[in-house]
């Protein structure tokens, strides 16, 4: 299993959102496509989110523990998102290289009941933080006609 690879993808798809934060304007993050759905800043700040968020899930942390997780971290503007969405994957970083084998072999259960290998739930924040990308990249294009005009893939 490779983490570093894993990993290196992650990096590459954050790197490319903090593109495209260096292409929008705050008042674009108050921007909500769809009533009731979140607005950019809010898809933002949970993807600036995931990489620790999805790490505490992964460590069997309780819903509880997450409402208060989620509800102590605010990153309202594109300084603190870009800041947030690095030091956040740097953590998840510095967390899983120091995992043994047998410690990413090991398997974890959700809060929910959805039970993963370690590397499993590496792979699955590599899926949640592309999946959302596109989601902003789409929200952009086509809501807004503010296409970044950014390699998206190496």
């Amino acid at each position: 299993m490779s983490c570093e690879s894993v990993l290196h993808q992650i990096e590459v798809a954050l790197k490319t959102i903090i593109e495209i934060v260096d292409n929008i304007e705050e008042e674009d993050l108050q921007k909500r496509p769809t009533p009731n759905k979140h607005s950019i800043g809010e898809l933002l700040e949970h993807i600036a989110l995931i990489c620790k968020a999805d790490w505490h899930i992964s460590r069997e942390a309780t819903q509880e523990d997450m409402q208060s997780f989620y509800a102590g971290v605010s990153y309202k503007t594109l300084d603190k998102l870009k800041d947030g969405l690095l030091a956040n994957f740097y953590t998840l970083k510095n967390n899983y290289m120091n995992l043994s084998a047998e410690e990413l072999n090991s398997q974890t259960t959700s809060y929910w009941g959805l039970t993963y290998t370690m590397y499993e739930w590496l792979l699955e924040i590599l899926a949640h933080v592309y999946h959302h990308r596109g989601q902003l990249h789409a929200m952009l294009v086509h809501c807004y006609n503010k296409d970044p005009k950014i390699l998206m893939f190496e």
